[in-house]
């Protein structure tokens, strides 16, 4: 039965992108593609999983399709449209760019692609968003009036286009992934690296895809060790290394020196950041990871992509290596963050290592003001009381 489900799972947005192809409407290919799905999960298990399951499941929906059609007085659709031999990796990059399209909301684009590209229910994109179902209904169907009446296109951008949209929806992917990781969602995170993992077999020369995909497995290959047995957030230093997934870094580090290569003269910033989450992965403790390596990667990042995220990591890499007076004066230059938590909490524990306090409990105090969730506030309280030792 699992591998029933896997395989109607994986086809549904291969059937998906096909019938939208055939038909032009996101709203008629997903009912006729919902409606083969389901039919399959009811007549395979006592027929038996076909020898060809893509060529059954497009047959069966492309014959709902035509019945909606008909019933709705539309013109008959063609049966060219409807090619068995699928085009996969245009149809569904097709339906990838056309999910994330930039003309979207954000909220919009992340629904759709967690829906229409996930194939998750609506309830469970719902549940895994934190959000009422009713949300995410709402929002799938202004997504969808959207891409109808503002005529966004089904196809592959242009060459010129190409590699700002690839960006846009890699975004897309790696915010859904972040979703996940920060609010415990497993399901979230499983979505995105299985979102990347398609773009980056539909587009295994472009960096970004090969980038996001690694950074992505890097950054899971912790996830047994960042809570502790009580939810609480584990700091990096204190993780458990033995219980890091060694398949997953694996398997991240051989993407990111395929991307790499790809790329050598400007690196793609999701790769950069996969080079860095690599350093952590690699180090064999935290007294041992390569600060300087870290810090020359966070250089190559604000070459490519200069954020002040970025380069409050870079100064807290400063910290580990040279030590807290050095790394103080860069997060104090960082002007751009003064509603961002984790800006305040840097500087705390860069002031509470220097024997400052007094200061460092006005920064955690400045910290603990901001929107926090749960487990991230219960660490700052904690590291708060330090400073009244």
């Amino acid at each position: 039965m699992d591998e029933l489900a896997r395989i109607v799972r994986d086809e549904g947005a291969v059937v998906l992108a096909a019938l939208v192809r055939g038909t032009g409407r996101l709203d008629l290919a997903e009912d006729a593609t919902q409606d083969a799905l389901e039919k399959a999960l009811l007549t395979w298990p006592a027929a038996g999983i076909p020898d060809n399951p893509r060529a059954w499941l497009i047959v069966a929906a492309r014959r709902r399709a035509i019945d909606i059609m008909r019933r709705e007085a539309l013109r008959p659709v063609k049966e060219a449209s409807f090619e068995i031999d699928v085009a996969e990796n245009t149809d569904l990059l097709s339906l990838i760019f056309m999910c994330c399209h930039p003309a979207l909301a954000v909220e919009a684009q992340v629904v759709l692609a967690l829906r229409t590209l996930g194939g998750l229910s609506t309830a469970d994109v719902a549940r895994a968003l934190l959000v009422p179902e009713a949300t995410v209904a709402k929002r799938l169907t202004r997504a969808k009036q959207k891409i109808q009446q503002a005529r966004i296109p089904y196809r592959v951008p242009p060459g010129a286009e190409l590699p700002a949209r690839l960006h846009g929806v890699a975004a897309t992917v790696y915010l859904i992934f972040n979703e996940g990781y920060t609010n415990g969602a497993p399901l979230l995170v499983g979505e995105a690296i299985r979102l990347a993992r398609l773009l980056a077999r539909l587009m295994p020369d472009e960096p970004a895809a090969l980038g996001l995909l690694a950074l992505l497995l890097l950054q899971d290959s912790r996830r047994d060790a960042r809570l502790s047995p009580a939810g609480d957030p584990v700091l990096l230093a204190d993780q458990d290394r033995s219980r890091w997934d060694r398949a997953a870094i694996r398997e991240g580090v051989t993407v990111l020196g395929t991307a790499l290569r790809r790329s050598p003269d400007r690196p793609d910033r999701y790769a950069v950041q996969a080079a860095i989450a690599a350093c952590h992965a690699l180090a064999p403790s935290y007294e041992r990871t390569g600060w300087g390596a870290v810090i020359s990667w966070y250089d190559v990042l604000l070459t490519v992509h200069d954020t002040p995220v970025a380069r409050l990591n870079r100064a807290a890499a400063v910290a580990e290596r040279d030590g807290p007076a050095a790394a103080l004066p860069l997060v104090e230059a960082i002007t751009a963050l003064g509603s961002y938590p984790w800006w305040h909490a840097t500087r705390a524990e860069l002031l509470l290592r220097l024997g400052r306090p007094a200061e460092a409990r006005a920064a955690f105090d400045a910290a603990l003001a901001l929107d926090l969730a749960p487990p991230a506030r219960a660490h700052l309280e904690s590291r708060r009381l330090l400073t009244s030792t």
